[in-house]
């Protein structure tokens, strides 16, 4: 069998949701009497504007509830006065396997580049620094012995437990029965086991010291250090290194934020019931309605919403794509609109913290060689240092061929690392950052170069997100597997049906845009179907197809 090109497929639930869009005969019908009729859609950030442009064509009327920024954790803030320089709040590294997301980025016609991830070409060059010994390299093979017997154990690791080349060709050859039988013999055997379980029980480590697992926490290889997901179980990491989603990444030139705010004004290239030129933005008289601050059931069977000015509405059909925690500390939601197994599940949802710290600079003069090395001045950082990850973004030259300001994140961090920065103001994160990498690059003023005012976020600070996405810790699989069957909805009593979850905390890869986009889709085949539509025979939609490739069940 020639293996396809890989992408996300499964493997929890192999049904290939690219395919399922550009199919020509389209995701499926309504019947007319249901066109037009509205659906509220909670939440504007990719996993919303997806779902709501999809029904949006299908003839159904969206209306979208937005507490804060249209494009959710796509966040591209723009560096004051300076045209298409950002900082990339939310995701800014999306994988080539992301095979739904890019169908959109493709159709908006939106330009990516490679990420500057470390050892990349991307990137140029990179310095690993920790417990104050610093290494240059452009390669893994420039840094010293223990970095590669680092990733030679983990590759080795992977494969002793998986038999992971095996696992990436089937992921690959897109066989839904394979990757299903291979997938179902591992959830029992790893759904309560941790990352760092793996890493400290696999032979390829327990061979190493104690050094080389913590080098291995501290920077990894490809995106990163995995410190910050030690705690997370094994089946979450090992989703990422399967459907490829930590190699091959790109960004999105002028900002990812480009594909909610484009999805929001485009015209369909093919529509039914609205006229020629309807775009979900023209829908809304120009912008999203209020957040919603109250669901419940209505006696005539709609669910009502009530927006945070007080006005109220009745929907047949809601699709929730707010982070789970909303619907019980900011949205007062009727509990009986969902089981109480499915509310044990959303409140279960544990988040993870995440903060970011940008500075735009005059120029992108770390491409400066040191006329003493013949190095880079400045390079993609890893240190164990407080800044824990730097990256360096050029925005190439302008019209009359001068460079354009470049941006650096200064400090990306997680967990407890993010949890250091949360009280404190920008210019104290910008001068710690600036402090750790002066120790870094002695002799460097990065602060000389930096124009116009910092940006940072910490997301856990953010009413609307409370975190930046969730990590399932071990045992969370049957949690997950409420969350993200909930939208195939027949054998659920009349009074939980009607209500759709979406985004990547109901998916099976939180924090990735790919798993927002899939669970969006799915909402929009139970929203199709709750109104008495259906697929096209020959394109089945995932609920269609449910019974026989639904996740693995484990059982109470």
């Amino acid at each position: 069998m020639t293996a396809l090109p890989h992408s996300s497929f499964g493997p929890d639930f192999p049904f290939a949701f690219d395919d399922w869009l550009k199919h020509p005969a389209g995701l499926g019908s309504l019947p007319e009497a249901a066109h037009g009729t509205e659906v509220a859609v909670i939440g504007a950030g990719i996993a919303g504007l997806v779902t709501a442009y999809e029904l949006m064509r299908l003839g159904l009327k969206p209306v979208v509830h937005e507490a804060g920024h249209l494009g959710g954790r796509l966040r591209s803030q723009p560096f004051e006065g300076m045209d298409g320089i950002v900082a990339e709040l939310g995701a800014m590294r999306f994988p080539r396997s992301s095979a739904a997301f890019f169908h959109y980025v493709e159709a908006l016609g939106l330009e990516t580049r490679p990420f500057p991830n470390p050892l990349t070409p991307a990137a140029g060059s990179t310095v690993v620094d920790l417990e104050g010994e610093t290494h240059y390299a452009q390669t893994l093979a420039d840094l010293p012995p223990l970095f590669r017997e680092v990733a030679t154990a983990y590759d080795e690791a992977l494969e002793e437990a998986f038999g992971f080349a095996d696992m990436r060709r089937t992921i690959a050859s897109r066989d839904a029965a394979a990757v299903k039988a291979l997938w179902n013999r591992l959830v029992p055997l790893w759904d309560e086991r941790t990352f760092y379980d793996f890493v400290t029980t696999s032979r390829a480590f327990k061979s190493l010291s104690f050094r080389h697992r913590e080098v291995f926490g501290q920077v990894g290889f490809g995106t990163g250090g995995w410190d910050s997901d030690f705690p997370n179980s094994m089946l979450e990491i090992l989703r990422v290194n399967a459907l490829e989603f930590d190699t091959d990444q790109h960004f999105v030139v002028g900002g990812a934020e480009q594909v909610p705010q484009r999805l929001w004004r485009r015209v369909p290239e093919t529509m039914v019931h609205w006229p020629a030129g309807t775009t979900l933005a023209s829908l809304h008289g120009g912008a999203p309605r209020p957040g919603v601050a109250a669901m419940s059931r209505l006696p005539d069977g709609r669910i009502g919403l009530v927006d945070r000015w007080g006005r109220r509405s009745a929907v047949n059909a809601v699709v929730a794509t707010c982070q789970s925690w909303l619907l019980t500390t900011s949205i007062r939601t009727d509990e009986s609109l969902f089981s109480h197994k499915l509310w044990m599940a959303l409140d279960r949802t544990r988040y993870m913290q995440s903060s970011k710290t940008f500075v735009a600079v005059d120029r992108p003069f770390w491409k400066d060689k040191d006329p003493a090395t013949g190095r880079d001045t400045l390079s993609m950082t890893l240190t164990d240092r407080l800044t824990r990850g730097t990256y360096l973004f050029d925005n190439g030259l302008d019209e009359a061929g001068r460079p354009r300001p470049g941006v650096i994140c200064l400090t990306y961090t997680w967990m407890s690392d993010a949890l250091k920065m949360l009280p404190l103001p920008v210019d104290r994160r910008v001068d710690l950052a600036l402090s750790a990498l002066g120790q870094i690059y002695p002799g460097v003023d990065i602060a000389s170069h930096i124009i116009g005012d910092p940006i940072t976020v910490s997301w856990e600070s953010d009413p609307n997100f409370l975190g930046a996405f969730k990590g399932a810790l071990p045992g969370h699989y049957r949690y997950n597997h409420r969350m993200y069957g909930h939208f195939v909805q027949a054998a659920m009593p009349p009074a939980e049906r009607g209500i759709f979850l979406a985004g990547d905390d109901v998916s099976w890869t939180p924090g990735w845009v790919e798993g927002a986009v899939q669970t969006a889709l799915n909402a929009v085949w139970g929203v199709t179907t709750h109104f008495g539509g259906a697929t096209h025979p020959d394109n089945p939609g995932p609920g269609d197809v449910w019974e026989e490739l639904k996740p693995l069940d484990l059982g109470d």
